[in-house]
């Protein structure tokens, strides 16, 4: 039993269950999908549990993908030094086992979804293998997340709709892109003076002259793309006038975070995940009263 309880703790760390926000950022975008499509919510209810437990399986594996190909550089970041990759107390099999368990967990959606759907989902498997690649070749390794943490919007929009092609959730995952940028460039400046030491590139390093113009101009960026996203669904003025509001307060934590404190970073990033949960809060408001 006792062995039990460490390989369970192990898993969680390694599969990093310990730290949510990064599922719910992956899982937000299966719900703005949802959200966007033709369906009412209540009718394809069941998806919201088929999409999160994909989430945490395929956050959880993309963790331990990213981690395996990081860690001879993660012991020279002070955050990332003490994960058990880093520091080699995980073994090769404990590795192989934790990913399946994750990777069976990822797959599950596959069953209850359309071919196209499975379609996307294999497309975007050269974006995540390719991810932890990105920060040691481009200074744009958050605008790669971006195309994966948000790829769930189009699996999720076609699982239910039949139609191949769609103005609406292109311009939504486009400003979610944007969004992605943001908060992961703010997640970076927790380790930019190691990354800068070890030769990593980010959108951290690049704009660190004027971060938050080019936060608040990814901010800005996405709320214009969602709401032409949303436009072209004929939303009523209304839902379009909460999304703006919403917006509101996550441009003044950006105006207000010390980037220079890397725990004031922490919270920034955490509070784009208590952002994501209010927009969806919103879009599935908009999909069970509008339609």
């Amino acid at each position: 039993m006792k062995n039990f309880f460490l390989y369970l703790n192990k898993f969680i760390l390694v599969s990093r269950y310990n730290k949510p926000h990064g599922i719910f950022l992956l899982f937000y975008p299966c719900i703005w999908g949802l959200s966007i499509s033709n369906k009412n919510i209540l009718e394809v209810y069941y998806f919201y549990i088929i999409f999160f437990i994909g989430s945490c399986g395929m956050r959880s594996l993309g963790c331990i993908w990213n981690d395996w190909n990081d860690r001879k550089l993660d012991i020279f970041v002070t955050r990332t030094k003490g994960r058990l990759l880093a520091s080699g107390k995980v073994s090769n099999y404990e590795i192989i086992i934790f990913s399946t368990i994750n990777l069976i967990l990822g797959v599950f959606p596959l069953f209850f979804i359309g071919k196209f759907s499975i379609i996307l989902c294999f497309v975007v498997l050269p974006l995540i293998i390719s991810y932890p690649f990105m920060k040691r070749i481009t200074w744009w390794p958050q605008f790669w997340l971006g195309l994966n943490f948000n790829w769930g919007l189009l699996v999720s929009f076609y699982a239910v709709s039949e139609i191949k092609f769609n103005i609406s959730i292109l311009l939504f995952y486009i400003g979610s892109i944007f969004w992605t940028i943001a908060y992961d460039t703010i997640y970076g400046f927790q380790d930019i003076k190691d990354d800068l030491k070890i030769g990593i590139k980010s959108t951290s390093i690049k704009f660190s002259r004027s971060p938050k113009f080019f936060l608040i101009l990814n901010y800005l960026a996405c709320s214009i793309f969602w709401h032409m996203s949303l436009y072209t669904t004929k939303i009523k003025p209304l839902m379009l006038l909460f999304l703006t509001i919403i917006f509101i307060p996550l441009i003044l934590n950006t105006m207000k975070i010390n980037l220079n404190d890397p725990l004031s970073c922490e919270k920034s990033f955490k509070y784009n995940s208590f952002f994501g949960f209010f927009t969806s809060i919103l879009l599935v408001s908009f999909s069970i009263l509008l339609k």
